[in-house]
């Protein structure tokens, strides 16, 4: 309708840059999992591993707002290689951590404003969620092919 803006939907506003992030990493050589539950009983907006075994966790945020009133990301840190933020283009990026990695992105990709500072995940954790990926992928997979219903 000429004259008036779109109504703001931050639901939407994440399904768009949590899409656009998924294909982003998938692109770049990661399997991805959406909302993936840590041993913490915590759940990261995205993971991804790649054929190197390097895990990294992304949480998606919509608004400054959204950013400001959520602090569980910072649990997430310690159970990944590399933590970025992936935020909608019109998101103020300067106001996230500046140790955090930071990606801009839509519903169909995504670009990198400030890369993620990599670190190395100890053995263990890195067995134990390496796991835990696997086997949340295939309880997916599975659900999806029988469901049960």
């Amino acid at each position: 309708m000429a004259g008036h803006a779109l109504p703001f939907d931050p639901a939407a506003i994440t399904a768009a840059v949590t899409r656009g992030i998924c294909r982003w990493l998938e692109d770049s050589g990661f399997i991805t999992l959406r909302e993936f539950k840590l041993g913490t009983g915590r759940r990261a907006d995205v993971v991804g591993i790649n054929a190197e075994g390097s895990i990294v966790m992304v949480e998606v945020k919509s608004t400054a707002g959204d950013y400001r009133s959520d602090t569980k990301w910072l649990e997430y840190v310690p159970y990944c290689d590399a933590f970025s933020f992936a935020v909608p283009p019109e998101f103020p990026w300067q106001i996230l951590p500046s140790d955090c990695g930071v990606v801009i992105a839509d519903a169909h990709s995504a670009a990198v404003v400030r890369h993620a500072v990599p670190k190395k995940l100890p053995a263990a954790r890195r067995r134990a969620l390496t796991l835990r990926f696997a086997l949340a992928a295939g309880q997916r997979l599975s659900t999806l092919l029988d469901p049960r219903i």
